[in-house]
Formats: structure tokens, sequence, C-alpha cells
């Protein structure tokens, strides 16, 4: 995997480069920087720091994100599936429309993330903090949302996901209480 600095990547992006797929950018300091319509896909950026990137539309499937820091980033429909973001950091991020089909999303940090229209289908929540997120029309069926806090969370519909008695409901409440 062919590894980037800040320099030589941002360097490329400027030249017109969309494509890197499967590229290693650990590590990189991506702070406010504009990468939408970017393809990422496969590719390595683990610790990375992107608070308010934008990276609308973009493709992530299968990059490893994890402990990436991307608060209040823009990944409107960004495509997410089968991406690591384990314990990733998405505060306030603006997750509207994106595709997090079979993600891993174990003990990130989603409080007040607007993930309407997002697809969750089959991700792992595990541990996730969703506290004050807006899931208005996102897809939840077979999630595991185990140990997760949706405390105020608003607009889900959690049927047919995997909860368990240390999941924390909208209203505050735990499972089977």
């Amino acid at each position: 995997m062919p590894r980037l600095n800040r320099e030589q990547f941002l360097a490329a992006v400027q030249l017109g480069q969309r494509h890197f797929r499967g590229i290693d950018l650990s590590g990189i300091d991506l702070f406010q920087e504009d990468l939408r319509e970017i393809d990422l896909g496969q590719s390595l950026l683990q610790n990375a720091y992107m608070p308010y990137v934008k990276l609308s539309q973009a493709n992530l499937e299968k990059a490893i994100l994890r402990q990436a820091q991307l608060g209040d980033a823009q990944l409107y429909k960004a495509i997410l599936t089968q991406a690591d973001l384990t314990k990733a950091v998405l505060m306030r991020a603006n997750l509207y429309g994106c595709s997090f089909c079979r993600a891993s999303l174990q003990g990130a940090n989603l409080e007040g993330a607007d993930l309407r229209e997002a697809d969750l289908r089959g991700a792992n929540l595990r541990g996730a903090s969703l506290v004050k997120a807006n899931l208005e029309g996102a897809i939840l069926t077979q999630a595991d949302l185990r140990g997760c806090n949706l405390f105020r969370a608003t607009g889900g519909v959690l049927v047919e996901v995997l909860c368990d008695r240390t999941t924390i409901y909208p209203d505050g409440h735990r499972h089977g209480f």
C-alpha cells in the first residue's frame, strides 16, 4: 500500500487527481480540506485528523478510519460501505444519506450527528454514542445496537435491530426495563 504524506496528497488533489484507492494516509492532518467526490476506497486513514473536512459524495468503501477525528465533517451521501470507523469521532458530522452498510462503528462517537436517510443495514454500532443524533429516515435493519447510547436521538425506527439490556433508548430507558 503506497504511503503519501500531507504535502504529496494535497499536491495531487490540487492537480485534479481524484482517485486514491488503497493508499496509506494514516495519521494525516486534513483539517478543513475540500475533498468532495474523492475516491479513497480501501485506503488507510487510521488516526487521521479531519475535523470540518468536506467529503461529500466521496467513496470510502472498505476504508480503515479507526480512531479518525471527523467532528463537524461534511460527508453528505458518502459511501462508507464496509468501512472500519471503530472508535472514530463523528460528533455533529453531516452524514445525511451516507451508506454505512456492514460498516463497523463500534465505540464511535456520533453525538449530534445528522444521520437522516443514512443506510446502516448490518452496521456494527456496539458501544457507540448516538446521543442527540438525527436518525430520521435512517435504515437500521440488522444493525447491532448492543451497548449503544441513543439518548435523545430522534427519528430512528428500532425494528429488526440487535439490542441488549445495555442499550440506552432515546427516552433514556434500557432494553427490558
